[in-house]
């Protein structure tokens, strides 16, 4: 069922490129080479430097430079080069040449063919003469053709060895400006082979130059990276679709273009994540207002299709319960569906027994599991009733009248009006303890602390489903507010009202506008534990303020809320 929202205006500041992407014929690269004597990039021992600019494929500048690094230049470098000490002799110091490089530089992706090693010394040269490194992208265009070309085709990937396989008019010479020539042509040439890979931006460039074998992603994934053209840059779900039309996988995200392209990049590295991609046909997206709507939209959309490659929230009603039955003497029950007076919810029928042990630890409640009518019971007490746990119902011992108590004391502890049995069992662990039966003491105090914990969740969650309305606004970040509706635990309204827009008209178009809700049975009236979780963090978290309220949202008074301190220094580790 669809939720009602506000429509969202426009976002009033540019999407900047990581946003959008920025394709690859605007992107201005500086193809770069570096000379060296040899030495170590915390010396200055550049010898030349070679760089052309190029934009949509043409050449728009090059700069080339000797430069002096106050030493000779080795005999062996001497036959690699042909740059002679005689000929770097007079030539500028590199304190004068950098900035002409780093102007060259800006706004500029940087290229170079083994670029850790051209970037390493220019960075370390900046360093070194008190210039500012300005951090560009860098792109090697060795580990770019490793990652576009296989190596039946290119066992080499020296830039010599891509020369001769892409026939370049420039060779490579060991020369600067001839080297980043050479190396301009051989970007070219792999920029033609990108585009079958479904490589259109420069993220994506980056992107696949940085993926090491053993994660690239596969023909199939980059094949199937068409499915993320036309994905919006918001938030909101995306649902991958198998041949059949069917939902393979359900996300949601913050920016759905950005994630849903990670999908097909090294980036996604699980098995069985990879194996949904290769038989997606089609990525379908709802925007959503803000990311709390889209994660309620996302719980919804998984408990609907029941996706194959989600692993969770495909059973949002299979949760366990404790109940008491309905019988002249009720005893506790684990059941899966909830119901009114119910304590829960329980992930596992595990904790859920667990609770039933420790609520019969602190409400007289019979243990046993029999039947028992009101009248014409015969059975002999069993042990328990000589160990003073147990009425003895099934022997006649006590009457129903004489055993309500006990469930009205399980109804007023499990919805906060009494909690005179936890104070019980607190006074009973600090007289074991003071009788230095440490053991059992620490026994009896984890079992009432697991008590506490789910009797405040519990309280919590029904707290928040009880209410008819509740409406919530929490801040976005750019002075503008994230607004939601709920009604009885469900999100029935979702929007935003942008910096510069009254809130209020926003919201009273919301509330009138919103889902209706009927209530269903048990604590939290028939919504699921998921999304009731998910709003009662939204609400309580994150700076959101409480707009509205009918009635007023309230936690009982006696309820286990005020003994969450007590438990959280109990069992730290399993506070929800």
């Amino acid at each position: 069922m669809a939720l009602a929202s506000a429509p969202v205006p426009p976002r009033s500041s540019q999407l900047t490129f990581d946003e959008l992407g920025t394709p690859l014929r605007e992107v201005t690269f500086v193809v770069l080479d570096l000379e060296t004597t040899g030495g170590s990039a915390g010396n200055d021992s550049i010898t030349e430097i070679g760089a052309v600019k190029v934009r949509g494929g043409e050449r728009i500048g090059e700069l080339a430079t000797l430069v002096d690094p106050g030493t000779g230049v080795p005999p062996g470098i001497v036959a690699l080069t042909g740059i002679t000490t005689a000929m770097i002799t007079g030539a500028p110091r590199l304190p004068e040449v950098l900035p002409s490089v780093l102007e060259f530089l800006r706004g500029a992706v940087l290229v170079a063919h083994n670029a850790p090693f051209d970037s390493g010394f220019l960075r370390a040269a900046c360093e070194r003469h008190g210039q500012l490194w300005p951090r560009p992208p860098v792109l090697c265009t060795a580990r770019l053709a490793r990652a576009v070309l296989s190596h039946d085709e290119a066992p080499s990937v020296r830039l010599g060895a891509l020369a001769e396989l892409f026939g370049t008019a420039t060779r490579p010479t060991h020369r600067a400006l001839a080297d980043a020539r050479a190396t301009v042509e051989v970007l070219h040439r792999l920029l033609e082979r990108v585009g079958n890979l479904g490589v259109q931006s420069l993220e994506e460039l980056l992107a696949l130059a940085k993926e090491s074998a053993p994660h690239r992603p596969t023909q199939q994934q980059r094949k199937k990276r068409v499915l993320a053209e036309g994905v919006p840059s918001a938030p909101g779900v995306y649902l991958f679709r198998g041949p059949r039309d069917e939902v393979l996988y359900v996300g949601t995200s913050g920016d759905l273009q950005r994630r849903v392209r990670s999908y097909f990049t090294s980036g996604e590295r699980r098995r069985r994540v990879r194996d949904m991609v290769a038989i997606a046909e089609r990525v379908d997206t709802v925007v959503c207002a803000h990311a709390l709507e889209a994660a309620v939209r996302e719980l919804r959309l998984i408990a609907a299709h029941h996706p194959r490659y989600n692993r969770r929230s495909k059973r949002p009603h299979h949760t366990w319960w404790v109940v008491p039955t309905a019988e002249a003497f009720p005893r506790l029950s684990v059941v899966t569906g909830p119901r009114d007076g119910a304590l829960g919810p329980f992930a596992s029928r595990r904790a859920a027994a667990a609770a039933v042990d420790t609520v019969l630890d602190v409400v007289p409640l019979r243990p046993c599991t029999q039947r028992i009518p009101a009248k014409g019971a015969s059975a002999a007490p069993c042990a328990l009733h000589e160990m003073g746990r147990c009425a003895a119902p099934c022997a006649g011992l006590q009457t129903p009248e004489e055993y309500a108590p006990a469930v009205h004391a399980l109804a007023d502890l499990v919805e906060g009006r009494d909690d005179a049995p936890l104070h019980t069992v607190a006074a009973e662990i600090d007289a074991l303890a003071a009788k230095e039966r440490f053991e059992t003491a620490a026994r009896r105090r984890d079992q009432l602390a697991a008590l506490i914990l789910g009797l405040g969740r519990s309280q919590r969650l029904a707290a928040l489903a009880s209410l008819p309305e509740v409406v919530g606004a929490r801040p976005d970040g750019s002075r503008g507010w994230e607004i939601a509706v709920v009604r009885y635990g469900r999100l029935a309204a979702a929007g935003v009202a942008r910096r510069g827009v009254a809130p209020m008209p926003v919201i009273d178009a919301l509330r009138l506008g919103a889902q209706i809700v009927l209530p269903g049975p048990g604590p939290l009236r028939g919504a699921p534990v998921e999304e009731v979780r998910l709003l009662h963090r939204w609400f309580t978290t994150g700076g959101t303020r409480l707009v509205a309220s009918e009635p007023a949202w309230t936690e009982p008074a006696r309820g286990a809320g005020v003994w969450r301190a007590w438990a959280e220094r109990a069992r730290p580790l399993e506070v929800d």
